[in-house]
């Protein structure tokens, strides 16, 4: 499909090709390990084993690389073993990785408990701050990584800024883009190297499948990731990558609602006696906020808030949420509230990650807002 078509339009037909036996308009889940050659070497479609390639994966990692506007998109279990792929394929013991100060738990915890005893090191930085990144860049240093908008402290780095100092040390700027998604950031074409997601969020969006993706621009990177793809193996099984398949198709109409949504929901906080500081980059007062309004369509779904009474109220008004859910993760149709201290970021505590006792993170869902703004309102009391 021609990558000249809206965001939309590819988001419903890039990699969806009609099947070619039954003219079905949904790609078929082709739950099968292996494949019927054409005679030794002969490989049918170029698939052999489901493991290497399997047609409803392919549909997927089509439809990423067209959304994400790069050259080659690989589907995986989970956001961590996409992490993982790329960690291995960009790098060998003794190399070096800038990664910001308010990373993913799990992504500082796959640097510190597995990377480091493979003989990877890495500084911590604030990616907001771009001198702050040159500064820690060392003559090791092979990647740059960087989350914008952050979890859980939605900080915001400016991408083009951030890729041009890496560029400039020999380095690749990886971006986490799962709290935007590619229909509100593109980030290759602020000049990163490889995009990362947990497509267990806002890609699927429906809180019923886990996966990770890599997107990237240089073909030569893109053999390389695929060579670890499939040497190590952690690739989407065929259901799971038909339903991100299925949940990006209304990506574009459900980043909308979760992008109102939240932008009311931080409009009720910063005015709540109850809140002690909103983190919201469409906040005129972020001090991310003029970047955000740069390198984004708009400002999401995720809000993070501080509660004035300290961590006990903060983990108070987690249990008494009813709407919102009390639960992990985020990106889903339906809302969510955590205390990250206690749960998505335990792994940090005590580290220069670790986040602050009294923060809540919501992930906005696509409800009716009026209904989530008074569940908020009973939740803080």
């Amino acid at each position: 499909m021609s990558d000249q078509h809206s965001f939309e339009t590819l988001a419903i037909h890039a990699g969806n090709t009609a099947d070619p036996l039954t003219g079905a308009v949904v790609p078929p889940i082709y739950q099968v390990s292996t494949y019927k050659q054409d005679g030794v070497g002969g490989l049918r479609g170029g698939y052999e084993y489901s493991r290497s390639a399997n047609p409803t994966r392919t549909a997927l990692e089509e439809n990423l690389a067209a959304l994400e506007g790069g050259r080659r998109g690989l589907a995986f279990a989970s956001g961590l073993a996409a992490e993982d792929c790329l960690l291995r394929t960009l790098l060998t013991p003794g190399d070096h990785v800038v990664i910001p100060n308010d990373a993913y738990g799990g992504t500082f915890r796959l640097f510190a408990k597995v990377a480091a005893r493979w003989g990877v090191e890495f500084s911590v930085a604030d990616t907001s701050d771009v001198a702050a990144v040159r500064e820690a860049i060392t003559p090791r240093t092979k990647a740059v990584w960087v989350e914008t908008p952050s979890n859980p402290l939605l900080g915001i780095s400016d991408i083009a800024a951030v890729a041009q100092v890496a560029h400039q040390a020999g380095a690749r700027l990886v971006v986490d883009n799962t709290f935007a998604s590619p229909y509100l950031q593109q980030p290759l074409a602020l000049g990163a190297d490889v995009i990362v997601h947990s497509t267990t969020k806002y890609m699927g969006g429906h809180s019923d499948v886990v996966g990770g993706a890599l997107v990237v621009s240089d073909p030569e990177l893109a053999e390389e990731l695929a060579f670890h793809q499939n040497a190590m193996g952690a690739v989407s099984g065929p259901f799971d990558a038909w339903l991100v398949l299925r949940g990006i198709k209304t990506l574009a109409v459900r980043m909308d609602r979760h992008t109102e949504n939240a932008t009311k929901v931080a409009d009720l906080l910063t005015r709540h006696p109850k809140v002690s500081h909103v983190l919201y980059p469409g906040l005129p007062e972020h001090p991310g906020h003029e970047v955000a309004a740069k390198q984004m369509k708009a400002f999401g779904g995720m809000v993070s808030f501080r509660v004035a009474g300290g961590e006990e109220a903060a983990v108070e008004v987690c249990n008494r949420a009813k709407l919102f859910t009390l639960g992990e993760s985020l990106g889903g149709v339906e809302s969510l509230i955590e205390h990250p201290g206690r749960m998505t970021h335990a792994s940090v505590a005590g580290s220069l990650l670790e986040v602050p006792a009294d923060l809540v993170r919501l992930s906005v869902g696509i409800e009716n807002g009026d209904d989530l703004l008074a569940d908020l309102t009973q939740a803080l009391g």
